[in-house]
């Protein structure tokens, strides 16, 4: 079996590449017509290009496991600066398409905690629908729509869980079909367990982003081996291996929140478990350090006994 690891929207890396270059709605309400529509563009180009290098470092170094920035495009879904970013940028969504299919390399994006299908107002979906709306073009726009995923939560409860679940079974159908078969949802720290956001995914055919940090903050009452087997038959329509989220505790006292890097003492029951179960993963290291915490971890898991390292990010078992 083989575990690839990837990391979250930045190479630390590289200088000077952000993908995430943004303007706020009250500085581009200050310009003028021609000063907005200068400034959105420069920045749009600035994050395209900056994906494309770092997705040439993470070929260069064997990293197969990206998420792409979600800020690419400044103020794509705000109602008054609404912009066609697509037209003028093909070329380099294109190249972006072409770099992720021709290497085979995993992409997916993670619109943000304001992406809910479980509250009781409605503008609160409509704007949930905007936004995973936004993602998908970007990825039409790299002909990769077929291909990437978008992961969010299930949501906030709002004091009922089960009514919380019920609203998000009549709004997320709301969401094209197309869009709703590349959603992956991911159990969260505080609220929804890991069996609670299966149930969801095997109600809807979604498949199930777990996250370890997650799962040891909000348990429920089942193992990771106990889960695993569910885990997995969500992700069997998608033909692609079941993705993880791996991160550690920065502190005693900051227990949800990330570290910089990966612990490997925190890491290794998981990883061992993943072992034990004997099938291929992707694991996406959500750590503050980005792809040098992936690295990092990579390295001293091929330290291990039964751990060969394959690739910059891979390791075969």
């Amino acid at each position: 079996m083989k575990l690839r690891f990837g990391y979250v929207s930045t190479a630390l890396s590289l200088w000077e590449a952000s993908p995430s270059r943004t303007l706020t709605f009250t500085n581009w309400k200050k310009q003028d017509k021609d000063s907005r529509k200068e400034k959105l563009y420069y920045l749009t180009e600035q994050n395209l290009q900056n994906t494309i290098r770092i997705l040439h470092y993470n070929i260069a170094h064997g990293i197969d496991v990206y998420r792409m920035s979600s800020s690419l495009v400044p103020l794509a879904t705000h109602p008054e600066a609404k912009w066609d970013y697509v037209t003028p940028f093909k070329h380099l969504f294109k190249e972006i398409g072409e770099m992720v299919r021709k290497h085979h390399l995993r992409v997916s994006f993670h619109p943000n905690q304001y992406t809910l299908f479980t509250s009781p107002q409605d503008h609160i979906t409509d704007n949930a629908i905007i936004d995973m709306t936004y993602h998908y073009d970007m990825f039409r726009a790299m002909d990769l729509h077929k291909n990437g995923s978008m992961n969010i939560h299930v949501g906030g409860a709002y004091g009922n869980k089960e009514e919380a679940i019920r609203r998000f079974n009549q709004n997320f159908p709301k969401l094209d079909e197309d869009i709703r078969r590349q959603t992956t949802l991911e159990n969260d720290d505080k609220t929804y367990t890991a069996e609670e956001t299966l149930r969801v995914c095997e109600q809807h055919n979604l498949a199930f982003v777990f996250d370890y940090h997650h799962h040891w903050a909000n348990p429920g009452n089942e193992t990771v081996e106990e889960l695993l087997p569910r885990i997995f038959a969500t992700w069997e329509r998608t033909g692609k291996p079941p993705k993880f989220h791996l991160s550690s505790p920065k502190s005693e006292k900051l227990h949800r929140a990330h570290a910089d890097y990966v612990e490997l003492e925190f890491a290794m029951p998981f990883i061992k478990t993943l072992k034990a179960y004997g099938k291929s993963a992707d694991i996406m290291v959500e750590a503050k350090a980005k792809d040098k915490a992936s690295l990092k971890l990579v390295e001293e898991l091929s330290k291990v006994r039964g751990f060969k390292r394959i690739t910059g990010g891979g390791i075969e078992l």
